[in-house]
């Protein structure tokens, strides 16, 4: 059987330990940076990175709570690049170097966003990969 608590006395006794410590989030101070622009038809996907390629901040149109045919559009391509700026900015980033690749209509827009957000862009590459020979097309069709 359990013992009766003492009126005076608390039901638990107060721990005596250490305290939790949290590492502070650390702030890297890079100020030329590489821009990610992966835009396919379904989602933007915008990383910014250091010219070593750590990343230090980085955003999809999906984060941002767009959802279905939503995430392909060029509204939520430009919210993703500018938050994404705003995080960057942070790291102390001031000029990228845009690297752009997949078809999606958020290309454009992700650009202008980065461009709108103080942070001066150098030079726009597109890295969209392109099949030098191609697939092996289908057999003949016999009908």
């Amino acid at each position: 059987m359990a013992k009766p608590v003492a009126a005076g006395s608390p039901a638990a006794p107060e721990k005596k330990g250490k305290k939790k410590t949290f590492k502070k989030k650390e702030r890297k101070h890079v100020s030329h940076g590489i821009a990610h622009i992966q835009a396919s038809f379904n989602n933007t996907i915008v990383t910014i990175a250091d010219q070593a390629g750590n990343v230090l901040s980085w955003k999809s149109s999906g984060s941002l709570g767009f959802r279905g045919s939503r995430k392909g559009t060029p509204f939520a391509a430009q919210q993703a690049a500018s938050n994404a700026a705003v995080m960057a900015r942070d790291h102390g980033v001031r000029s990228v170097e845009v690297r752009v690749s997949g078809p999606g209509s958020g290309r454009e827009s992700a650009i202008r966003a980065l461009a709108a957000s103080g942070i001066e862009v150098r030079n726009i590459k597109d890295a969209t990969p392109i099949p030098h020979n191609g697939c092996r097309p289908p057999k003949r069709r016999r009908v």
